[in-house]
């Protein structure tokens, strides 16, 4: 099982719309063979600053969702957004 956390910093005018573009495409992540699990969070001390936290069983099943045309449909709107270059961290569960 792979956890993947990536962390996105937007301009502050153009946070609220990320939101939208998340929860549009939520359920097609979901549906995407190896993903288990989706959560947006965002920092509390810093509202533009928001956390993806994603399960994949495979880190194949991750680098196919990366790379497919799903990802390439929003990914470009979400960088659009962005006031920093994305953080991204695969992590491997060793204990629960």
């Amino acid at each position: 099982m792979i956890k993947r956390i990536v962390k996105l910093t937007f301009r502050p005018e153009e946070t609220h719309k990320f939101i939208p573009i998340f929860e549009s495409s939520k359920p097609k992540i979901l549906a995407r063979a190896g993903c288990k699990h989706l959560e947006l969070w965002r920092d509390v001390k810093n509202p533009n600053t928001f956390f993806t936290y994603s399960f994949w069983e495979r880190e194949e099943d991750l680098n196919a969702y990366r790379k497919s045309k799903l990802f390439g449909g929003i990914w470009p709107n979400t960088k659009s957004l962005l006031a920093e270059k994305p953080e991204a961290w695969s992590l491997e569960v060793l204990s629960e």
